[in-house]
């Protein structure tokens, strides 16, 4: 097992100053031992980085550090790194066994040794009656197992993931997703995992790395930057359904937008132009609310049923919010619906730079919509 540093790592393809820079600057420590997961949407650079950690992409600037070893200029063969990929890449000519064994024959491992680590990674991965299989014969979620299996008997000192589970349907996602968290827990080796799916980075991650245009935009555990989110692209990415931002205006009194009037204490000061943040289920219907509680009153464009839960979408002119609310309700869309929500679990961010600014005021006075 190993650590991993970066040091104002940078990735810029050709070596003109024109040429963009894909990641610019990354400082980032993964402990040994963690379980990393890079999230962002897609050309954020979380590939990339990947890449350059295995050695198939050259670093532009700075330094990486595995293991407490400079590897900028290691070749990929010499960092004992083990990748799956998110095409399976298995040999369709060999049977399991085979892909199996294929990187520990190429490093001339003795034939026993073979045996031994093939064996207890088909067993560990419920394998052991396909090894006489090829490829063609396998399912999607089998395959992906084998190229896990391949990657686990290196025993390597990190492993990396590159959007693995992406070419599985939604129930071998979750079947994987628990392969591998368990397997992380057996081995407790040092993995890097990139993925565009926040759900996969908040069930999989020790701690997850936000990345938006190349850029860190905050590093934590699940919990954490679901609670208490640095910025508004943070805030906005992280959730299932994700946080409702609503642009509203600052009155110096209120935050006032086509949705709501909420009137708070010692606005002076902050920007004109804010962001609201609510948690979809902070979000209630007001018949079931306190009183005192803010209301939020539109149109229904959408209720999802999904059971236990329902997720309603409502807007009032170009204001948006979905509510996350108890299952099993009649709501149905182009009803009238009031929601409420504790005026205490608001976000602010600035408009502009999507900043996190603090709540500290309480209502000032009850809410008008």
């Amino acid at each position: 097992m190993a650590s991993i540093e970066f040091k104002g790592v940078s990735k810029r393809y050709g070596d003109s100053p024109a040429h963009p820079v894909v990641v610019p600057g990354l400082d980032l420590h993964i402990r040994d031992g963690e379980f990393m997961v890079l999230v962002g949407p897609s050309g954020c650079g979380k590939s990339t980085i990947l890449r350059m950690i295995a050695g198939l992409e050259s670093i532009s600037g700075g330094g990486l550090w595995i293991g407490g070893e400079r590897v900028n200029d290691l070749p990929p063969k010499d960092r004992d790194i083990a990748m799956v990929f998110q095409s399976y890449a298995l040999y369709p000519h060999m049977t399991v066994f085979e892909n199996l064994a294929f990187g520990l024959r190429v490093r001339k491992q003795p034939q026993a040794e073979i045996e031994r680590r093939v064996h207890q990674a088909a067993d560990t991965l419920g394998l052991s009656d396909l090894l006489a299989r090829k490829p063609g014969q396998l399912s999607g979620g089998q395959c992906q197992r084998v190229a896990l299996g391949r990657a686990m008997v290196r025993d390597p000192q990190v492993f990396l993931f590159d959007e693995p589970l992406s070419n599985l349907d939604a129930e071998l996602r979750v079947q994987m997703r628990a392969n591998i968290s368990r397997l992380h827990r057996e081995f407790g080796t040092t993995s890097v995992y990139v993925t565009h799916d926040q759900v996969e980075a908040m069930t999989l991650g020790s701690r997850i790395a936000v990345l938006n245009d190349g850029a860190l935009m905050q590093v934590g555990t699940p919990m954490e930057l679901y609670t208490d989110p640095e910025n508004a692209f943070v805030a906005g990415f992280m959730g299932a359904p994700p946080m409702n931002l609503s642009q509203v205006r600052n009155t110096g009194s209120a935050l006032v937008n086509g949705l709501l009037r909420l009137p708070l204490a010692h606005l002076q000061g902050l920007p004109g132009r804010l962001q609201l943040g609510l948690r979809p289920e902070q979000l209630c219907l007001a018949a079931a609310a306190p009183a005192h509680w803010p209301r939020v009153r539109g149109a229904i464009e959408l209720a999802e049923s999904l059971g236990a839960e329902m997720l309603v979408h409502v807007a009032a002119g170009e204001a948006r919010m979905v509510a996350r609310l108890p299952g099993l309700q009649s709501l149905m869309a182009g009803e009238a619906v009031e929601l409420a929500f504790d005026p205490s679990s608001i976000y602010l961010f600035d408009a502009d730079s999507g900043a996190r600014l603090p709540v500290t005021a309480p209502v000032v006075a009850e809410p008008t919509c």
